[in-house]
């Protein structure tokens, strides 16, 4: 790891790297609600004080953690020091400029831990399947040069080592893991891209033809195809002549790194597939349920089942009641796919053993329950802050279930929370996350809405007559109703919300009755007309 990223991100502060086998995973350090760290786990300190710095280490050290990474610089002292040799581990710290999403997505990447598993055992050109860091410095290691492996939008996939010896245009791309906007807009301008992706050689950039100070090493490029298709591009930063030799090598590579894109994207793609069978199977409950929940670390586990969608008034929001889920595993949805991936590391950060796939076109999320906790609050609180950290661009609502002790307890907690979820997408209920105690007057009045379509209820009596009236005249008389009748019979502010004068609304009520034979003096009549209204009539 330090390899990879310690030119670019993190530097070794006190202990030893070295470790025998694979890092567990990466845990987000929260002093509030500490994750249940796996075996091997490497820990990010986000936002530490010094002060509490050396308690941690220990505490780290005793769940087993292999490393922790801080904010740098980092003050020794003899008291760090003694906590770093006494738990064992690496103190590494993050260089200024860098941010922690940048590094968990480094990381991620770099461990391959949701696409390709770590016991992959097949090799592509002499390099494991899939590796592109490798790949980068592989390919850096032949041309004597720093170099990036990126896709079709300049998102940096993979980088070799020595990025330090490029420019600081470099150094900026890497930390952001994407081409500085202001670079990409030059490049496009100038045609390179156009030029990069129509020619099978290596393209030259003059760094004098950026105008940047920033740039002062020239760029050598070659777009990464897979028959017709464009994959990405290799881009190097080096000096002197593209020579006959320099330039098979980038040709050569290029063909070695599409095989290894398209392991990458295989891999995903088997991998997002299995989970999602295993999720789906898991949900459903029956003779592989426990099954499913055993391959996915579950087993024997309490779980909460979080579920999640668009609201209706997204273009991917469902069609379908989530009571009957489409046919399928997946919504079609780019959105919701996204929304799936961004809630899996939301929650992995505090339970790892979390799982998340889009079935039936809900994201499902299955949250171990951590002992001693409150469960469904925790499930609720992380839901909260996922919603908040997407913010308003995706209109997210997520329904809390029960907790499911065993394969029939985890059905249950699914249909709890995709009957919440049906409320919240379909707008009764003001805010994004809930649980059932929340919303369960306005779940029962969607459940006798379908059971009276199902039977082909209509509006009766006075209801009925005032629906006809309307609709022969033209007139509002029933809207009038529904705001008096939400107002609790508080004319003014059955006035203000249709605005209108109360007295034009004393009239229309005086109106009504008189056409529909309603007696809105009558509870019981009051109460069957807003059954109805609420039920079976268009609101």
């Amino acid at each position: 790891m330090l390899a990879d990223l310690g030119d670019s991100l993190l530097e070794l502060v006190a202990g030893d790297p070295a470790h025998e086998g694979e890092i567990g995973g990466i845990v987000i350090h929260d002093p509030d609600d500490e994750p249940v760290q796996p075996p091997a786990a490497l820990v990010l300190g986000v936002g530490v004080p010094s002060a509490a710095l050396p308690d941690l280490v220990r505490d780290a050290g005793r769940q087993g953690a292999v490393g922790l990474i801080i904010r740098a610089p980092v003050a020794m002292s003899p008291t760090l020091d003694a906590a770093v040799r006494e738990a064992g581990l690496a103190l590494l710290g993050l260089r200024r400029g860098a941010t922690w999403s940048q590094l968990t997505a480094l990381l991620r990447s770099l461990l391959a831990e949701d696409d390709i598993g770590p016991a992959e055992a097949e090799s592509i050109g002499g390099l494991p399947s899939g590796d592109l860091f490798a790949v980068a410095n592989a390919v850096g290691a032949l041309l004597d040069a720093p170099v990036t492996i990126e896709d079709r939008s300049s998102r940096v996939l993979a980088f070799s080592g020595r990025q330090d010896e490029a420019d600081s245009s470099r150094v900026e791309t890497i930390i952001g893991r994407q081409v500085p906007e202001r670079y990409a807009k030059t490049l496009t301008e100038l045609g390179v891209f156009r030029e990069l992706y129509r020619e099978h050689r290596p393209v030259v950039v003059n760094p004098a033809d950026l105008g940047a100070d920033a740039v002062n090493k020239q760029r050598v490029a070659i777009a990464v195809r897979a028959g017709d298709e464009v994959l990405g591009s290799i881009w190097a930063a080096m000096d002197g002549e593209v020579t006959p030799e320099r330039s098979a090598v980038l040709q050569d590579s290029a063909k070695l790194v599409a095989l290894h894109m398209l392991r990458v994207r295989a891999g995903a793609d088997v991998q997002r597939r299995l989970r999602t069978d295993l999720v789906s199977t898991a949900l459903e409950g029956g003779v592989g349920a426990r099954d499913a929940l055993s391959r996915l670390g579950l087993a024997g586990t309490p779980v909460v089942v979080l579920a999640a969608t668009l609201r209706a008034e997204h273009p991917d929001g469902l069609t379908h009641s989530p009571a009957q889920p489409a046919a399928g595993t997946g919504g079609g949805s780019g959105d919701l796919e996204r929304v799936a991936d961004a809630l899996s590391m939301h929650l992995s950060a505090s339970a790892p053993s979390s799982a998340v796939a889009v079935v039936g076109g809900i994201a499902y999320g299955l949250l171990a329950v951590v002992a001693g906790s409150e469960p469904e609050e925790r499930a609720a609180r992380l839901a909260e802050e996922f919603c908040e950290r997407v913010g308003s661009r995706l209109p997210i609502v997520v329904g809390i279930g029960g907790v499911g002790d065993d394969v029939r307890g985890v059905t249950e907690s699914r249909e709890t929370a995709t009957r919440v979820l049906r409320v919240l997408r379909e707008g009764h209920a003001g805010q994004r996350v809930a649980r059932l105690p929340d919303v369960h007057a306005q779940s029962l009045l969607l459940e006798l809405r379908d059971l009276a379509a199902a039977r082909g209820e209509r509006p009766v009596g006075p209801v009925a007559r005032l629906l006809a009236y309307d609709e022969h005249n033209d007139s509002d008389l029933t809207q009038t109703l529904e705001a008096w009748l939400d107002a609790l019979g508080d004319v003014r502010a059955a006035a203000a919300a249709l605005f209108i004068h109360p007295n034009t609304l004393r009239y229309r009520l005086r109106r009504l009755e008189e056409v529909s034979g309603l007696d809105i003096a009558d509870p019981e009549q009051r109460f069957a007309a807003m059954v109805q209204l609420r039920i079976l009539a268009p609101r």
